[in-house]
């Protein structure tokens, strides 16, 4: 049973914060641990892992008939395979020198698990929207995965040496200066801190093409239309009989009348029912009280992303007062972090409390109905998972039609959203004072992306080349 806390098991007592030349001291020494210009190393070691053999490590867990459309997923291009291989950066980064300046890590920090969502007060925010890998670690680690991501994503999209650079320089950059004020702010003042959407055109406004704002206005108005009736609309039909239920579009979305037998489909409803009711415990009273004035009424299996295809992902469908009042829960599984072998234990013993603790201090503000359980699956072993609305408001960066100047502003929301992150759960002090008032860390990062953009650019190849082999089974364009 999910425990009500918001705090670890094992909570230290309030003991505030060291004072600020203790801190700044700190991060000082942290560059005898890693010296700046080294976070710009990478040369795989001689005994690197193989990455095709942590993928399949990785597969082995999963949902052995979607295991092949999420290794088509990632052989579509070398972006495509960074966004599913976070466990392969994992173990580059991980047997490597690092700092002692920890954070709750996001552990997926790549650019497109950024984007837009509503807050329980019904404003529109820009945050990080991925935390399937968070964890405890160096913050580096997640801001080398970000820039990374941008430098690969220049290449896809065909952009300049010159023009890739300058985007990630403006997040390396962009997260330094950040952090830096928010060093200067109290831990309440801080703890408000959040991107919302009308910030986001005051900020930037003046830094891309007047055309590039006005498609970010627009993209901001149709986030608030990405939400639960959407939902029903697209993803629901109506019965005979007046009763909502799934539609069937398979892989991606397929429900339950079309995965097993009635009396399986039964017990596995009966099953989710009750386990709504323990996740209910994971939530506020307010809000356990809202959600126990809905039913379940129906169950499909969703495909999503690219390295989480082959979890087990479900989206539950509850009515409320009446078919026009639905609510739409996607009960994702949370497997360890793949940062785990590489730092320290989690202080959860549920992968999924383990997210959503990870979420909740990492973000701003978090869906009202963010919560954890565990459920015991047809195979009759104990899986984590967490709990979350399906789409309240919506929007994500159109990574293909991105132009660089648009690109380089998304690269510093990215990192303001990651230093403010970082900020709340870490020392923001001793990181500022690491990395310096000069762009000494900034140059350093960028080329670590362009040295991991080269190896990810190799991994991906390994991909390609172990499927021709017919040792990876792939199912490609879907």
């Amino acid at each position: 049973m999910p425990q009500t806390t918001d705090q670890p098991p094992d909570r230290a007592p309030l003991r505030g914060t060291p004072s600020p030349e203790h801190r700044k001291e700190q991060g000082r020494a942290a560059r005898t641990l890693l010296p700046r210009r080294s976070t710009a190393a990478w040369t795989p070691p001689t005994d690197r892992r193989d990455p095709v053999a942590i993928l399949q490590a990785q597969n082995a867990s999963r949902v052995a008939s979607l295991v092949p459309l999420r290794m088509g997923r990632m052989a579509a291009t070398p972006f495509s395979f960074y966004r599913g291989a976070a466990a392969v950066m994992a173990a580059d980064l991980g047997t490597g020198p690092r700092t002692d300046l920890t954070v709750q890590l996001c552990g997926d920090a790549h650019l497109a698990n950024f984007g837009g969502f509503a807050s329980p007060e019904r404003s529109l925010v820009f945050d990080i929207n991925d935390f399937d890998e968070t964890h405890r670690g160096p913050f580096e680690w997640d801001l080398q995965r970000l820039v990374a991501s941008l430098e690969i994503a220049g290449r896809h999209r065909g952009m300049s040496h010159q023009e890739r650079e300058r985007i990630t320089l403006a997040a390396a950059r962009g997260y330094r200066q950040t952090l830096r004020t928010f060093a200067d702010l109290g831990h309440l003042d801080l703890w408000h801190v959040q991107l919302r959407g009308d910030e986001i055109v005051e900020r930037w406004n003046g830094s891309v093409p007047p055309g590039v704002m006005d498609n970010l206005r627009k993209a901001l108005r149709k986030a608030r239309t990405k939400d639960r009736q959407k939902a029903r609309r697209r993803l629901t039909t109506l019965r005979d009989d007046g009763e909502l239920r799934f539609v069937s579009d398979p892989p991606l979305l397929v429900p339950v009348r079309d995965l097993f037998d009635d009396a399986e489909q039964a017990r596995l409803l009966g099953v989710v029912t009750t386990a709504l009711a323990a996740y209910g415990d994971s939530l506020t009273g307010a809000r356990r009280i809202l959600l126990e004035r809905y039913r379940l009424v129906d169950l499909a299996r969703r495909v999503v992303g690219v390295g989480s295809v082959g979890t087990r992902c479900w989206v539950a469908l509850l009515v409320g007062r009446d078919n026009d009042d639905p609510l739409f829960l996607q009960v994702k599984e949370a497997e360890p972090s793949v940062l785990e072998p590489y730092t320290s234990a989690s202080p959860y013993p549920e992968n999924g409390r383990r997210v959503v603790e990870g979420q909740r201090l990492l973000q701003a503000t978090s869906d009202a109905l963010l919560g954890w359980n565990t459920v015991h699956g047809a195979d009759e072993r104990p899986h984590d998972y967490y709990f979350r609305q399906l789409w309240d408001w919506k929007v994500s960066a159109d990574l293909e039609t991105m132009l660089p100047v648009a690109m380089a502003a998304y690269a510093q929301m990215c990192a303001w959203v990651l230093a403010r992150g970082h900020a709340r759960s870490g020392d923001a002090l001793a990181i500022s004072a690491y990395l310096g008032k000069g762009d000494v860390a900034d140059h350093s990062f960028t080329e670590f992306a362009r040295r991991y953009a080269d190896q990810n650019a190799l991994d991906h190849q390994a991909l390609l080349d172990a499927i021709a082999a017919g040792d990876v089974e792939a199912v490609l364009g879907v």
